[in-house]
């Protein structure tokens, strides 16, 4: 037999020894580092959604929750919202100072309080985040309470004193911001100004706005869509026209429906 056809005999062999011993590339590809960064991250999260499940309360179920990373990436907007992908969500029963409001320290001195607010959550929002829905507020927001491995961001935020408890709207954590004024920590530190207060004020320090003519109803754009708010109405003093967004006055409900708006609630 020619000595090359015995060469050529062999390669089945050679190729299926270089295959045990992993080094077949044509055969056996290896897995790409995307596939393997992509497969370690659902393994991560896998075991951060079991700490999840594990560290909330037992009559809390995480079925149906926003998470992060499967539903988007995290961003923290203020002390106490968060979004999740295109998803905003309001943190339920807890109300952080605004991101342009000012607290006092011990010395009197002003520091800005709603910037270190959201810098707490920051710190608090890392890993795997789960937010079970418990309502939609008028802006369209998820309300919702928010679990990371620790549990409860809401009451976290509460219990660091970087948050009141919204009494108006839940009980949930009032006791636990009764344990953070009694140890003087964050926003009790000295004396602070509530979140509500301060947007009442800045609301007041606007100048009304003045309907043209008689056209006093209110076409605003929210995240709900296009509302009108009737003279009267739960939201109208609050709401504020920006024509340049959009918003508009009508003055007439027939007028407002006709141009795609709809009533709002309350």
């Amino acid at each position: 037999m020619h000595k090359s056809c015995v060469r050529l005999g062999k390669l089945p062999y050679v190729a299926a020894f270089w295959a045990a011993l992993g080094l077949g590339v044509t055969l056996f590809p290896f897995e790409t580092a995307e596939a393997v960064s992509e497969r370690e991250a659902h393994e991560v999260q896998a075991v951060e959604t079991a700490k999840l499940a594990s560290n909330a309360h037992e009559n809390i179920s995480l079925k149906g929750a926003i998470l992060s990373g499967r539903d988007g990436a995290l961003r923290v907007v203020d002390g106490d919202t968060l979004a999740i992908g295109a998803v905003k969500i309001r943190l339920h029963g807890i109300d952080a100072p605004e991101m342009s409001q000012s607290c006092s320290d011990m010395r009197g001195e002003a520091w800005a309080c709603g910037t270190w607010s959201k810098a707490v959550l920051e710190r608090l929002a890392v890993g795997t985040i789960a937010c079970v829905e418990k309502d939609r507020d008028r802006y369209g927001r998820s309300v919702a309470v928010c679990y990371g491995a620790e549990g409860d961001l809401n009451a976290e935020m509460v219990r660091a004193g970087a948050a009141y408890a919204y009494a108006k709207y839940s009980r949930d954590y009032v006791a636990d911001e009764g344990a953070a004024r009694a140890g003087g920590h964050g926003l009790w530190r000295a004396g602070s100004q509530p979140p509500s207060a301060y947007r009442a004020e800045t609301r007041t320090a606007r100048a009304p706005q003045t309907p043209p003519s008689d056209c006093a109803i209110k076409g605003n754009i929210s995240g709900s869509g296009k509302l009108y708010h009737m003279p009267g109405g739960r939201w109208y003093e609050g709401t504020r026209i920006n024509a340049a967004s959009g918003e508009r006055w009508f003055c007439s409900e027939d007028e407002a429906r006709a141009a795609g708006w709809r009533k709002a609630k309350g």
